[in-house]
């Protein structure tokens, strides 16, 4: 049985035959198009079981199944090695074995969009045919020097950031090419310089943003939003806001998820039924992003809105494992509406959609709420260890962006200590 799954934003097939597990990504978000591409190759391989359809030697099975029973390109065997190094391995080549032998579930699907477009934008710069082994260091600053001149988003140019990803992927891609005997030289990045990048501006109340926003330039404006945070009575607002609009059963409860626990958009996509425990009061997250070698998980204690709210989802529940869901349309042999888990494309949409026309259309995305969370705890006085274990894994430079007071407080403390000050010097004076 065949069946498709959503990577990134596009699909691919999974399916099994001869006790072998086979993957084909379509390279296409059309779920109509990916609809019919299954529907072919689920016809061609029960013929092939049948054995109305004779497979011929070599050439990749997915290929012949999806060319309607017609051999393609031929392909290595599934557990062929790597090409042994050679002096013509060209850029396309090292990242075609690397993609063929990645392990499934090694990679986030975001992480695997990302080396995507890195991919590109390598192969843009050098070509797909340059040859890896001739790759200098005077190359790869070339590289640099010429995307920190390219056009970035929202008006400003390639950031420091992003084109260190390209080259942290091509590292990677590397390396591993070096493991597997494709490549003998090592990455030539020693002494690689990067533009001069910006350190990012403190978290700062919608307020503020929305001031600072009406002179700011295009590329400051995005930014600043960047950086917004959300008061507990702003949240609350929020949250009004997106249950008058009383869509989706999964919509409300996902922006409560999110900002009374601060988990990510991809951990509450990875929500279970399982995760909720109503009898400790405890969510268990999972997480990708604390260590890169296993799969971790922490657990935050469900506020009593939180508590309720899934509750109440649970009695609207389809059944699947995951906790959010929405609904496919019919598909090809099925005339009912499916639930499907939810992916990262229709959380975004839902979260665009449910604050579409109100106040806070501006803010960007899931990530506002795991700001504020860290934000309002700091401000409560909350330990920095506990806010840790909350959220996950901190870096220190995130840390000092959200690790203060709010702007009224701060304001009462400062001169709480300077008026403290002039009354002992006042009555020092006095006392003289």
């Amino acid at each position: 049985m065949a069946s498709l799954e959503k990577r990134g934003r596009s699909f691919r097939i999974v399916f099994r035959h001869g006790g072998v597990k086979y993957t084909r990504a379509l390279s296409t978000r059309s779920e109509k198009t990916a609809q019919a591409a299954l529907a072919r190759l689920e016809d061609n391989l029960h013929r092939l079981e049948l054995g109305t359809l004779d497979r011929p030697t070599g050439g990749e099975l997915t290929d012949f199944l999806l060319g309607d029973g017609r051999p393609s390109r031929p392909s290595a065997t599934v557990d062929a090695p790597p090409t042994p190094a050679s002096d013509t391995l060209t850029l396309a080549a090292l990242f075609a074995s690397f993609w063929a032998k990645c392990p499934e579930n090694s990679l986030e699907p975001s992480t695997i969009t990302g080396m995507e477009i890195h991919q590109r934008q390598l192969e843009k710069f050098f070509s797909k045919d340059f040859l890896l082994p001739s790759l200098t260091l005077t190359q790869l600053q070339g590289y640099v020097e010429r995307r920190s001149r390219d056009q970035g988003l929202h008006g400003r140019k390639v950031t420091a950031t992003t084109i260190k990803k390209a080259i942290v992927t091509l590292r990677t891609v590397w390396n591993w090419g070096r493991q597997h005997s494709l490549i003998e030289k090592a990455f030539p990045s020693k002494g690689l310089k990067y533009p001069k990048g910006v350190e990012k501006q403190p978290f700062m109340t919608f307020a503020e943003v929305a001031r600072r926003v009406q002179k700011a330039t295009l590329a400051e404006v995005a930014d600043l939003w960047e950086c917004v945070f959300l008061s507990l009575d702003e949240i609350d607002e929020l949250l009004r806001a997106v249950k008058a609009c009383d869509f989706h059963p999964s919509v409300y409860a996902m922006f409560i998820f999110a900002a009374h626990t601060g988990a990510r958009r991809s951990e509450m996509i990875r929500s279970t039924l399982n995760d909720l425990d109503f009898d400790h009061n405890l969510i268990t997250i999972h997480e990708r992003k604390r260590a890169h070698d296993k799969l971790t998980t922490r657990r935050v204690p469900m506020s009593s809105v939180l508590r309720t709210t899934l509750r109440a989802l649970l009695g609207v529940h389809p059944g699947i494992s995951q906790t959010f869901w929405h609904e496919l349309g019919p598909t090809r042999g099925h005339d009912r509406i499916s639930p499907q888990p939810l992916d990262a494309d229709t959380a975004h949409y839902w979260f665009k959609r449910s604050l579409k026309g109100s106040k806070w259309a501006k803010l960007r995305g899931w990530h506002v709420f795991r700001h504020s969370f860290c934000s309002n705890a700091a401000a409560g006085g909350i330990d920095q260890r506990i806010i840790n274990g909350w959220v996950g894994h901190q870096t220190e430079e995130m840390v000092r962006r959200y690790r203060h007071l709010l702007p009224n407080q701060e304001q009462a403390a400062i001169n709480q200590l300077f008026c403290r000050g002039q009354a002992d010097f006042q009555s020092a004076r006095s006392t003289a």
